[in-house]
């Protein structure tokens, strides 16, 4: 009956974490490593209680799947609201968890039920109960603060949305295999896919769906999202720490911080605003001469500096992220981390004029810590729907 293929990017945070959280401007980009979602619909199947649904967590290695007739019996039928959608009620997260206690999901793989509940609710919610198998395959680490499961979600929403018919794909030529959605069409999306990460986060602010679905880069603050365009290629090297981090944690540090040092981190988190406010304006500026690109790349070499800096002032840096950054300033690069800090992973801006052996050489260096490496390019395309 058709196969329905979406892919959705991760994030990273350019500027303002933290501070976002204390009335911060904060700038969010989409990176091209992306999350797809393929979903089969299958035909119902003449014998009763034959059909089920499917999920192929393709890089965990597991799959998972439940009768049709016992997702209708503990989930009911929901398809009147397809393009209106709503959080999960306290009852069906109840009898979403009770699906999974009948699993066997590996106990060092147990965040995975978070996830399995957010497919589970938007299936049901965008399809109702009909049969199908969904395989979900992604260039982003887990839980390295890179937007996984933001992507996961709006993938996941994407081709859900596609096979119901509620969202239409627009190819540019008959050549093209990846298509992108309407303004409409990304919004449903995009709040169905919000409705899936506070299923997976609880009070999630909404702006990893939103750069994932939307693409390029947004500005927040406040609760209020500003799309912003980036004029120019940038390339970044993300370094992955492979060290894990409590965000919850770390975010409740700052806040302790700011509460005993109020007049200081006041001053910080005003400076971490002009950074993010500026940053904003020149990713926006268009330059075209060589001589132009290399001064706007500085610029954003020294707001990411004076950023990392402040970032450290509030206490969420780590060894790991430390030696990531002692890396790259041997090769004159500089680095901040992005997201929660703690761990996870580091952002190194990547000059358009560097050589290529410095770029080996850096990244050689920082693998042999145990890192891993990306490079990718930083404020492209959201969600995007493939032919066929």
């Amino acid at each position: 009956m058709g196969e329905f293929r979406a892919r959705a990017p991760g994030k990273i945070i350019l500027a303002g974490e933290h501070a976002v959280v204390h009335g911060s401007a904060a700038i969010a980009a989409a990176i091209d490593l992306y999350t797809q979602s393929s979903l089969h619909l299958l035909p119902p199947s003449e014998e009763e209680d034959a059909g089920k649904v499917e999920v192929d967590l393709r890089d965990t290695g597991l799959v998972f799947s439940w009768p049709c007739s016992q997702l209708w019996e503990a989930l009911g039928d929901k398809l009147a609201g397809v393009n209106s959608p709503r959080p999960c009620s306290s009852d069906e997260l109840a009898a979403m968890a009770k699906l999974l206690e009948q699993e066997e999901i590996p106990e060092d793989k147990i965040w995975i039920a978070a996830g399995l509940s957010a497919f589970l609710y938007l299936y049901t919610s965008i399809l109702g109960c009909r049969p199908g198998k969904a395989v979900v395959k992604s260039d982003l680490p887990l839980g390295a603060g890179l937007g996984s499961s933001a992507a996961f979600c709006v993938s996941i929403s994407g081709a859900l949305l596609a096979a119901a018919g509620a969202v239409c794909a627009q190819f540019g030529n008959a050549r093209t295999e990846w298509g992108s959605f309407g303004k409409d069409d990304l919004e449903l999306v995009n709040q169905w896919a919000f409705q899936g990460e506070k299923i997976i986060h609880g009070k999630p602010s909404g702006i990893d769906n939103a750069v994932s679905t939307f693409g390029s880069m947004i500005k927040f603050k406040n609760g209020e999202f500003t799309n912003l365009i980036s004029r120019n290629p940038v390339k970044m090297l993300i370094t992955d720490t492979r060290v894990g981090r409590n965000t919850k944690a770390l975010v409740a540090g700052v806040s302790e911080r700011v509460s005993r040092h109020p007049d200081a981190l006041a001053s910080v988190i005003s400076a971490v605003n002009s950074i993010s406010e500026e940053l904003s304006s020149i990713v926006e500026l268009a330059v075209e001469d060589e001589i132009a690109i290399t001064a706007k790349e500085e610029k954003l070499a020294e707001l990411m500096e004076m950023n990392q800096g402040l970032l450290q002032c509030m206490g969420v840096s780590h060894s790991s992220l430390e030696t990531v950054l002692r890396t790259t300033l041997k090769y004159n690069l500089v680095s901040k981390l992005t997201g929660a800090g703690g761990g996870g992973c580091v952002l190194t801006l990547i000059p358009s004029l560097l050589s290529k052996s410095v770029l080996e050489k850096t990244t050689d260096e920082l693998e042999s810590h145990g890192f891993r490496c990306f490079q990718v390019e930083v404020g492209g395309r959201g969600l995007q729907f493939c032919r066929g």
